[in-house]
Formats: structure tokens, sequence, C-alpha cells
């Protein structure tokens, strides 16, 4: 998995024996303990961590919460139902799974966005960050399809609307969709190949995420300077120093997450899901999840069916050429002053769309969403392109030593410190 040589050397005679057959302890060692990592990462750098957390969360709660659901029309709303009251713990389980996804689209949010601020889309990690892309999008169907399971009014409606819309596809649409329904009309057939799906996806996620750590450990991390490590004094071992940091991230992170599971179970929800579903009932106001209401306000904005569902699946794959729209030779906005701003207008207009989401396609609303969504294109298409070209960036620091320690500054050799800083005066009472 790792580029990198490994310090690893097997002591006993098993250790030596099973390693040159199979290194995979040297490969580990290699990777998560000998690996070096720049020495100014911040705590943004913790977050890539926290989502493998939570997709191992979500996929241990799935299997359990697979024993006891029945995928079909007539018996899901029931087995949901069944899942809450009567099975041990199963209340626990089903909170810490639906909530666990709203946790993993937090943790991935402020993970694109770190990306998108420091450059780390940049040569040479465009395959790396490519990769995230397709699994933001893995991510985004496997959530839409879990949305869909509890067999609510909303998770009703909600698939009859995504499926309605993938129909606008030209040549391959009505082919689509006709192969998720297994009939004419969102029912049983539906609910069973979305149960499939749903099951299947997180799996393929884990493949992706193996291949996003070999590529991130092929060609090393970026770090908030933006600038390539110059010498063995910019970088430390990433155990003990980064490992500590991720668990003490992770650990908040936990704490974060557990305040939704015990105050706020039903909070992220929507209350007409706890409706069964009912084909004859429209909601009055049909919602997605508040991770794709960005997407939503974009898929609204425009009157055109085809032309909404362009967009909407625009808006997620622009993200993947963002290394070749970007011009400038400076991968950190620290250094950016123009870039920055425009990085937090398009900050700030993806939060109003996730609200505009939320609103009915009405009036203002519908203006605002076009306006919002101009900028969003906008931003990946004309602000990335050309303040690349015309921006003077700030001065860099001359290494990632220098951007910690300060210029002329020296670091011991074995504790990593500022000389100076590791030890100080003796107190005289």
């Amino acid at each position: 998995m790792s580029a990198h040589g490994t310090a690893y050397v097997p002591k006993s005679g098993l250790a030596k024996w099973f390693e040159s057959r199979l290194p995979l302890v040297g490969l580990v060692h290699s990777s998560f303990v000998s690996f070096p990592v720049p020495r100014n990462l911040n705590y943004f750098w913790t977050f890539g961590a926290i989502l493998i957390m939570m997709l191992g969360v979500q996929i241990a709660t799935g299997i359990w919460l697979a024993m006891h659901y029945d995928p079909s029309a007539n018996a899901a709303f029931n087995s949901v139902e069944h899942i809450m009251r009567d099975v041990n713990y199963g209340w626990l389980l089903r909170y810490m799974h639906a909530n666990g996804a709203s946790m993993f689209f937090v943790a991935v949010y402020i993970h694109i966005f770190r990306g998108l601020y420091y450059g780390s889309y940049k040569a040479p990690r465009e395959v790396l960050y490519i990769l995230g892309v397709i699994i933001y999008l893995l991510m985004m169907a496997t959530a839409f399809l879990g949305y869909t399971l509890p067999w609510g009014q909303m998770s009703y409606w909600g698939a009859t609307v995504i499926t309605n819309i993938l129909a606008a596809i030209p040549i391959v649409g009505d082919t689509i969709q006709s192969l998720l329904w297994g009939g004419y009309s969102v029912g049983s057939p539906t609910l069973n190949r979305f149960f499939s799906l749903h099951y299947l996806l997180p799996f393929m996620i884990v493949g992706v995420v193996v291949l996003h750590v070999w590529a991130l450990h092929v060609t090393g991390q970026n770090n908030p300077t933006g600038i390539p490590i110059k010498s063995g004094k910019d970088v430390v071992a990433f155990t003990p120093y980064a490992t500590i940091k991720d668990v003490f991230a992770a650990a908040v992170f936990m704490i974060f997450f557990a305040y939704w599971i015990f105050y706020q179970p039903n909070y992220l929800g929507h209350a007409d899901n706890y409706v069964p579903a009912n084909p004859g009932v429209t909601p009055k106001h049909i919602v997605p999840e508040w991770y794709f209401l960005p997407f939503y306000a974009i898929l609204r904005a425009v009157p055109d069916k085809l032309g909404g569902v362009i967009l909407m699946f625009g808006a997620v794959l622009i993200l993947a050429f963002a290394p070749w729209l970007d011009t400038s030779r400076v991968r950190s906005s620290n250094y950016r002053p123009i870039y920055r701003q425009f990085f937090w207008l398009f900050v700030i207009v993806c939060i109003i769309l996730g609200w505009l989401g939320a609103k009915p396609p009405e009036g203002g609303y519908v203006i605002a969403s076009q306006i919002c969504t101009a900028y969003y294109f906008a931003h990946f298409l004309l602000v990335m392109p050309l303040v690349g070209l015309f921006e003077t960036p700030n001065r860099l620091p001359g290494s990632i030593l220098e951007s910690v320690t300060g210029p002329g500054k020296q670091v011991d050799s074995g504790s990593g410190m500022p000389v100076g800083a590791a030890a100080a005066p003796p107190s005289k009472g």
C-alpha cells in the first residue's frame, strides 16, 4: 500500500517466515507506523480517520439491522417498528445507523471543503482526489437507497420523485427507471432492489477507500502550506504523532455523534416518514435528507426537467475537474488572498442552497436558487481559472519546518520540538 520503505524487522522465526511469504506486518508498519507525515498538519486532516471510523459504524449496524428487516412494501414499515420495539437494543442500532449517515456527511463535507481550501486536488494527487469524488457519489447513492427503506411517506415519495427524474435522461432513462421499479410503478420489487443495492454499495465504498488510502500513501499527504516535503525535518512518523491526534479527534466526534443518538435521535429526520407509505396521499412538501438539499435546490432551479437533472449531476461531477480548472501554482488558500474570499463565498452559497432546498419551489426561493446555482458553477468554470492567472500570492514559507518553527529555527532530532522549547528552566518555588 505504501511506496515508502519500512523499518520493520521481524524478530521471531515465525515472524520472519511469515513476512518472507506475505509481508503484511511490514506493509501495515510502513503505511500506518513509520509513514512520514508533514509536521504541520492541523485537525482538519483528522477527518479522513473519522470517515473510516464512521464507515465501520455504518457497516456494522447495517448488517445487524438487515437481519431483522423485511424488504417488502407490506412489511417494511412494520419491520422497522419491530426493530425499534422488540429487538434487543434495536432502537440504539437504528438510531446509530440513521444518525450515522448524517454524521458521515458532516465529516465528508468538512473533508471536501478542506481539500478544496488547501488545494489537495493538485498534482500529483489528481487520482487520489478523483477516487474521493467516486466515494462521495457512492455515499450519495447508498444514502438515498437507505432513506427509502423505512417505507414511510417521505421514503415512498422520495423514491417516486427520484426515479421519475431519472426517466428524463435521454435514451437510457426509461430503461433505468424500469430496472429500478421492477414493474410499472414504485412498489415491492423496487424496495427489494433498493435494499439489495443499499447492502452492496458500502462494500464497494470499502474497496474504493482502500484505493484512496493507497493513492495517499504513494503521493504523500498535502499540508496547510501546500509546499512539498524537502527534508526529514519536515516530517514526523505517523505513529504516534498523527495517530494520537486522530484518536483524540475521533473521540470528540463520537461525543458529538452520541448527542444526536441519545438527545435528538429524530431531529434530522422527517415526521412524515413515521407514517406508513400511502401511494394515494402525496405529502404537502417532499424534501430529501439535509445532505441532499443543495443538489435538490439546483435540480428545482431549472424549469426544464432534463436541464435540472443535468445540473444536479453536473454539480457533483464538476468537482472531479477541479485539478485542471484551478490554474494557480499555489495550493493553499492561506497564501491566496483573492481566491480565499471567493472560496468562503462559495461555502456560503452552498449553505444557502441547502436552506433553499428545504423551501417550497416558488417565488423568491426559485430566483435565489437560480442565482446560487449560477455562482456554484461559476466558481469552478470562471473563478478557479481566472483568479489563478491574475492573482499575486503571498510569500510561502521556505519549508514545512519553517512554517512551524519560524524562520531560522532548529528542531531537536530526538523530540521533534524546536530547540529551546523542549525544556523549561526549573522553578524557584
